[in-house]
Formats: C-alpha cells, structure tokens, sequence
C-alpha cells in the first residue's frame, strides 16, 4: 500500500558532472560577490543620508525598511555563498570518485 516509488532518471536528465559543477561554483560565487558588492554600496548610502524627521513613527518604520533591505540583500549574499561552496565541494567529490573508479 505504501511502498516507496522507484525513480527512474529520463532520458532527457542530465548527468552531474564536475565541469557542470564548476560553471556553477563560477555563477553562484560571482552572484554572491555582486550582491556582497550592492550590500556594501546600499549600506554606504544609508549611512551618508540620515533621517531627517522628527515623528518616532517615521522613524522606526524608515529604520526598519533600512535593516530589512540590508538583511535581504546579505541573505542572498550568504545563500548564493554558501550554494558556490556546496556546488565547489561536490565537483571535488566528483572528481575524487571519477579517479577512484578509474583506478580501480
């Protein structure tokens, strides 16, 4: 009743190879320098432009749409980061076991 369904790959799946993993390490980690770059420049600019209200509604609500800004663009920082890294790791893996095989 409950059996686990086999997955067969189709023949239109592609097959993970080092060199793909590797373009992908190149893309993500150039995503993730873009975005450390444009965190970096947004942070710049709210620093150089402070606020000039006196409401403390204003205020709260224009320093919270600032720490969420940042916060969205590090998260993406760290994300697309930490996908180059996995995706560098995994080439290396592949790489190890394509010698391995090899050897053997």
């Amino acid at each position: 009743m409950n059996e686990p369904k086999l997955t067969e790959k189709s023949p239109t799946e592609k097959q993970t190879t080092p060199m793909r993993c590797f373009i992908g390490t190149f893309i993500s980690l150039g995503l993730a320098y873009a975005a450390y770059n444009m965190m970096i420049a947004i942070t710049t600019s709210f620093a150089e432009k402070p606020l000039h209200s006196d409401n403390q509604i204003v205020m709260r609500i224009s320093i919270a749409v600032r720490t969420l800004v940042v916060g969205i663009v590090s998260l993406g920082t760290g994300v697309f980061g930490l996908v180059g890294f996995g995706l560098l790791i995994l080439g290396l893996q592949l790489l190890v076991q394509g010698k391995k095989n090899q050897e053997s």
